[in-house]
């Protein structure tokens, strides 16, 4: 049985992580597979939205910890990593979406705060207890948590280690909304097949890669101006741009022609 479920339909790739008989508890084969499947759709231009979600009832219990005291003993591996998935969510060109259905713990927490949106169980587990393992932090999560809920909330989350619920996660800005736990991936879903089918692929991708990188290379407002400026310029007067407002007079749903992969050129800061 793969670590890692894969379904794609209507231009969604939906990733569930599936190892039930231990609440998705996060192992190295699951992160390698979950990297390869990034790197595969982000480079298929069938695929225009993934949503990442786990076989419930938990999103991911964070680290396998069946290896006891062992568990974080020192690696022997020369590449080990404390960011095990490559590349990170927020390094693809296409929307991620986080569909946290229920518990997620330390590991399984970062990985979905790599994504660009985030929604969770309202009555689910959530926390970054590494503090409270003798360990620290993985996955970027010095980055994204402060990236997403400002260094006010990501001090204390990552110091304190504490656990919430997924109503306190929106209140903190870490997820967009809570739902019900069965309520959470349906929602992923249609919020998925929107994007798949109103929303411009290389727009989308642009835009994804002007905010990520806003926020990794301090743009000032100025560049920020500038670069939306040439990012215009690249897409005006392309079919797609044609295309979006004719569907929009016509009432119908758009015909995108542009494809991320096929069609993809350096952006201006890089």
């Amino acid at each position: 049985m793969s670590d890692v479920l894969v379904e794609i339909s209507d231009g969604v790739a939906l990733l569930t992580l599936n190892r039930p008989e231990r609440r998705n508890a996060f192992s190295g084969a699951m992160g390698r597979m979950l990297g390869d499947c990034y790197r595969r759709f982000d480079a298929d231009d069938g695929v225009r939205v993934i949503v990442l979600t786990g076989t419930a009832p938990a999103f991911c219990a964070g680290a396998d910890l069946s290896a006891g005291r062992e568990t974080f003993a020192s690696p022997t591996d020369d590449n080990f990593t404390a960011s095990p998935v490559e590349p990170p969510a927020f390094d693809l060109r296409k929307p991620v979406i986080a569909a946290v259905n229920g518990h997620a713990i330390g590991i399984g927490l970062t990985i979905a705060m790599q994504a660009d949106i985030r929604i969770v169980a309202d009555d689910g587990k959530y926390a970054i207890p590494q503090v409270r393992r003798g360990v620290v932090p993985d996955a970027m999560s010095h980055w994204t948590v402060p990236h997403a809920a400002g260094m006010a909330t990501a001090a204390e989350i990552l110091l304190t280690g504490r656990t919430f619920d997924g109503r306190e996660a929106v209140r903190l800005g870490l997820a967009s909304r809570c739902l019900p736990a069965e309520e959470v991936l349906p929602a992923a879903l249609e919020i998925a097949r929107d994007i798949a089918t109103n929303v411009a692929p290389m727009s989308a991708a642009l835009s994804k890669r002007l905010l990520w990188d806003t926020a990794r290379y301090g743009f000032t407002p100025q560049q920020v101006a500038a670069y939306e400026t040439e990012l215009h310029h690249r897409v005006m007067g392309t079919a797609d741009a044609g295309e979006g407002v004719r569907a929009f007079l016509e009432r119908r749903d758009p015909e995108w022609v542009a494809g991320v992969t096929a069609d993809w050129k350096n952006l201006p800061w890089q």
